[in-house]
């Protein structure tokens, strides 16, 4: 995908994971992007709002503002949350469409983290997304 179609979000994200010059300094940024994701309230980290199929807990909030949908989601894991964060800024502002076209191996190799993407992680990532599709169609 080119860059400049992705929302800005994304696109500083890519730039951020460039700059990178090794795994250990992307595990910390990865990190560091994990903090930025909203906190979800206590009520909101119920059993109607969790990912099934993610290995960690994930919870998957959505709402519709100003016509589009809006995500926030949080897992116990600080890893998973530096990775639901950079799916978050990735689907900003997506349409259905957009969601079920979303090829998140390539969005993570592009962020140079498919070494973060282990099976189960990829899986559970998927769940999220396919979540996100659910949610959007009620």
């Amino acid at each position: 995908m080119n860059p400049a179609n992705l929302p800005p979000d994304a696109r500083k994200a890519l730039a951020a994971f460039a700059q990178c010059t090794g795994w250990e300094q992307r595990t910390r940024l990865l990190m560091q992007w994990g903090e930025h994701l909203a906190p979800l309230h206590a009520v909101e980290r119920c059993a109607a709002n969790r990912v099934q199929g993610c290995e960690s807990q994930v919870w998957l909030v959505a709402e519709r503002r100003n016509g589009q949908w809006q995500f926030r989601a949080s897992s116990e894991a600080r890893l998973l949350r530096g990775l639901l964060a950079l799916l978050l800024v990735r689907v900003e502002g997506a349409n259905d469409q957009d969601l079920a076209a979303l090829d998140l191996v390539d969005w993570f190799a592009q962020l140079h983290l498919s070494r973060q993407l282990s099976p189960s992680r990829s899986n559970g990532l998927q769940a999220v997304l396919q979540r996100m599709g659910e949610l959007t169609n009620r």
